[in-house]
């Protein structure tokens, strides 16, 4: 198994049309693995120091963040990954500039009206939606953060779409490390029950403020006097950027809905012992993001250039790194959940063990069907992504309402299972209608 996996790494590796996707996906990878075990680290000082009470109301939060900021990023974050590569294709680095400042300005004054609105009504979102007033002071605050989150997905689509893997991959460490830079002092020597939600909102402001200046150096080295400049009002602009938007807003509702709905529903308690499970099952996906990072604007490119033999020789290569590398993972949290769980967050999680082990197996066929999303989005084919994902957000709802009053984290874990294998399998049988071929790989199968 081993001499398997050496040699099927090697031909990757060997592959010189690839080699600019590895090397990308090299150092994002790096940085999402350093990363989440930053991630992990944080979990658990905040499980053992805090208890899952307070790792259950920091999950609430952050799905609420999540929903607020599609609404605040209208899928520009997406679109400027798609628009800056065939910008710098077709025109100049200035034509793409052009295009980010004008989607940054509107996404930040929709950010600052819609967080304003939210702030006012944080009562009643705690007290009618989630049915726990006590966490009105936290939605409130939350609120005040929209607009520097909602400007941090904007910037890091925008460098991906610039090719600046590196910075790239530092800003994807960046939130992480800075969090728990926060997270150990105050806790050592300013300790309160509210630490984590403070130092999660802190590491937001931080981040926002480093990738705006980021982009802006990165533009002023790039643009020139005499560069051609097309002129792209903002809504041409919208009009590619609002089926991503839907398509965003139903990848919520597949990620977070469970997370929701067991709030409502569940103690905090049990939220937070889901939200470990996700974590912990969502590990592999940080490969698939690695690889993403260089393969979007390469599709876009490739796409915009009409090779479309290179572009489907480069997909399915960046699905067979993607198998080989989290293949391993998944083995191992299935094997050795229950010590891990144990050892990481303390006997009481061990309750997650099947959650995570369901999540796992939908990332499994997540990981079988490769880059299927952004594939799409880089293709134009964003109106039947959305079309799909909206059939796969309402499977998700329905499994969650059904399956949680019963089965709490095991309901949530397996709509999460069902609706994340539906729309990869009908994805992979719609390109495999469409084009003839497929960025799926399965071996001695594809």
């Amino acid at each position: 198994m081993i001499d398997l996996f050496k040699r099927k790494i090697q031909n990757l590796i060997s592959d010189k049309k690839f080699s600019e996707i590895l090397t990308g996906a090299s150092w994002a990878l790096s940085a999402r693995v350093i990363a989440a075990g930053i991630g992990v680290v944080s979990s658990i000082i905040i499980a053992r120091a805090y208890g899952a009470e307070v790792l259950g109301i920091v999950a609430v939060l952050n799905s609420f963040l999540a929903l607020a900021t599609i609404f605040t990023v209208l899928g520009t974050d997406t679109s400027i990954l798609r628009l800056i590569p065939e910008h710098l294709v077709k025109y100049s680095p200035t034509s793409a500039f052009k295009v980010y400042r004008k989607t940054q300005y509107f996404v930040a004054g929709i950010s600052v009206l819609t967080g304003s609105l939210l702030f006012f009504a944080s009562g009643f979102i705690a007290e009618t939606v989630f049915s726990k007033l006590h966490l009105r002071f936290y939605f409130a605050l939350a609120a005040v953060f929209i607009v520097f989150i909602s400007l941090t997905q904007l910037n890091t689509q925008a460098m991906r779409g610039l090719r600046l893997i590196r910075v790239f991959a530092f800003m994807q460490l960046l939130p992480s490390l800075t969090k728990l830079l926060i997270l150990i002092p105050i806790t050592i020597f300013f300790f309160h029950r509210d630490n984590p939600i403070y130092a999660m909102f802190a590491t937001m402001a931080v981040t926002a403020l480093a990738g705006a200046w980021i982009m802006d150096r990165a533009f002023k080295i790039k643009t020139g006097a005499n560069d051609i400049v097309h002129q792209m009002p903002l809504k041409n602009i919208l009009a590619i950027s609002l089926p991503m938007l839907f398509t965003s807003t139903m990848i919520f509702i597949i990620d977070q809905t469970g997370v929701i709905i067991l709030g409502i529903y569940r103690p905090e308690a049990e939220v937070g012992y889901y939200s470990v499970a996700v974590r912990l099952a969502s590990l592999t996906s940080f490969v698939l993001s690695a690889i993403n990072t260089m393969a979007a604007p390469k599709y876009s490119e490739l796409y915009n250039d009409d090779k479309m033999d290179e572009l489907f020789h480069i997909a399915q290569k960046s699905t067979k790194l993607i198998f080989w590398t989290t293949i391993p993972i998944l083995f191992f949290l299935i094997l050795f959940g229950k010590p891990v769980l144990s050892l990481l967050f303390g006997p009481d999680f061990t309750v997650a063990y099947w959650a995570m082990f369901f999540l796992a197996l939908g990332q499994l066929v997540n990981s079988i069907s490769g880059s299927t999303a952004i594939f799409m989005n880089m293709t134009g084919h964003q109106i039947v992504l959305r079309n799909v994902m909206f059939m796969a957000a309402v499977i998700n709802v329905i499994l969650n309402l059904i399956l949680i009053p019963s089965f709490g984290i095991y309901g949530a874990a397996l709509a999460g299972m069902s609706s994340l294998i539906f729309w990869n399998v009908y994805l992979l049988i719609y390109i495999k209608i469409k084009y003839g071929r497929t960025i799926g790989y399965l071996p001695l199968i594809s």
